[in-house]
């Protein structure tokens, strides 16, 4: 589809048969220039650099965001250079005097489980999470404990990590939760992998994503949608976060930002949102929407289906793909199997770059594979598993 465009990555490693869009996308020749970019400002603008990074490079930015999600304003999107913080800063906002409940699923990734569950260790989380299976429940069943519960906080993947089942309707899940609660969306594995119209909930839903996968522009670049009039104060706060009133005497009062800066934390490397800007120009030059690299990634993701059904390679079966098959999922395919670990090994060893996530292996694919990478793969793959 694109892959002429990723033809520094693709030629760095020749023979490297990469299918881990999910996780580390490769980066677009275009980054390169942008990464370089960024070392020049800082050389010849010195302190001044922050002129260019708030006056241009990243108003640039919110303004892809808001594209891509059909969000009103793109002064309501903060970045950091991680999710984590994103958790963190939420989290801060809570009233922690009592335990604080929290409603999941059970596939949320590491920078929400992680930080959760060890709260939950310390007694000041009450944590529920819904399991995905039966499948064709999952959404009546979130959003039924959603509206049943005295909720702190509703935490929900739109596309589970180990998986890649596609939460649909969630403004029906979003609307079930009550309304003293925090609603967070993680949209890592669909930004820029689905199409996502988030304009219906964006006054009442927090949505954070991110660079590092489908928006091909490494670490660095991640981000917070705020709803519009929200006027919450994070105790986990950084000096960005209200960046207008440094050279103002100190008040009573911490004060905070009117817009997104409210969610905002210190100093941080720029550098990817400079890759950030270039990788969603890129698309916009080529006519590259997200409905066009999902129908590209489906594709190969059927040939992918087709071709190892015919290799039959019983170490691999299709009945262990999760959802099964023809079931709606983002842009990967996920496989639960016995020996995994070793599987994994077996295909790294023959220069297969996929990952594993304790019994599931992950194929990824996105816009720098063609339909004959995918039959290289399935014969590598044959090779290595027999």
């Amino acid at each position: 589809m694109l892959a002429a465009h990723f033809s520094r990555f693709l030629d760095a490693k020749p023979g490297r048969l990469h299918f881990a869009a999910h996780s580390h996308h490769p980066w677009p020749d275009v980054t390169q220039a942008a990464h370089a970019r960024y070392w020049e400002d800082a050389a010849t603008l010195a302190d001044r650099k922050w002129n260019r990074v708030f006056g241009e490079v990243l108003p640039a930015a919110q303004s892809h965001v808001a594209r891509l999600l059909r969000l009103p304003d793109p002064g309501q999107v903060a970045f950091a250079p991680n999710t984590h913080e994103f958790v963190a800063r939420l989290y801060s906002c809570l009233d922690w005097s009592k335990p604080v409940r929290v409603l999941s699923s059970a596939h949320e990734f590491y920078s929400f489980r992680r930080q959760t569950r060890r709260l939950q260790e310390t007694g000041r989380v009450e944590l529920t999470e819904i399991p995905a299976e039966p499948w064709d429940t999952f959404e009546a069943r979130f959003a039924e404990a959603a509206a049943g519960g005295d909720w702190d906080l509703v935490f929900l993947s739109q596309v589970f990590f180990d998986s890649g089942f596609v939460v649909r309707d969630l403004e029906r899940i979003v609307r079930a939760v009550p309304a003293r609660a925090l609603v967070a969306i993680d949209g890592y594995h669909a930004f820029c992998a689905i199409p996502v119209d988030f304009s219906a909930l964006a006054g009442r839903a927090f949505y954070l994503a991110g660079g590092y996968k489908y928006a091909m522009s490494g670490e660095g670049a991640c981000f917070l949608a705020v709803p519009p009039d929200c006027a919450l104060r994070p105790v986990d706060t950084g000096w960005y976060a209200s960046f207008e009133t440094l050279s103002s005497a100190p008040g009573s009062q911490v004060p905070y930002a009117d817009d997104a800066f409210r969610f905002w934390g210190a100093t941080f490397d720029p550098s990817g949102l400079y890759r950030f800007g270039a990788s969603m120009g890129m698309l916009q030059e080529q006519g590259i929407a997200v409905e066009h690299i999902h129908a590209h990634a489906a594709a190969l993701q059927e040939r992918f289906l087709a071709s190892l059904a015919k290799a039959n390679l019983p170490s691999l079966p299709a009945a262990t793909l999760v959802p099964p098959a023809g079931r709606p999922r983002g842009n990967f395919l996920a496989f639960d199997i016995d020996g995994a670990e070793y599987a994994h090994q077996r295909l790294d060893a023959a220069g297969i770059y996929i990952d594993r996530r304790d019994r599931r292996l992950r194929f990824g694919f996105g816009v720098y594979h063609e339909a004959g990478d995918v039959d290289r793969l399935v014969e590598a793959m044959a090779g290595a598993l027999g």
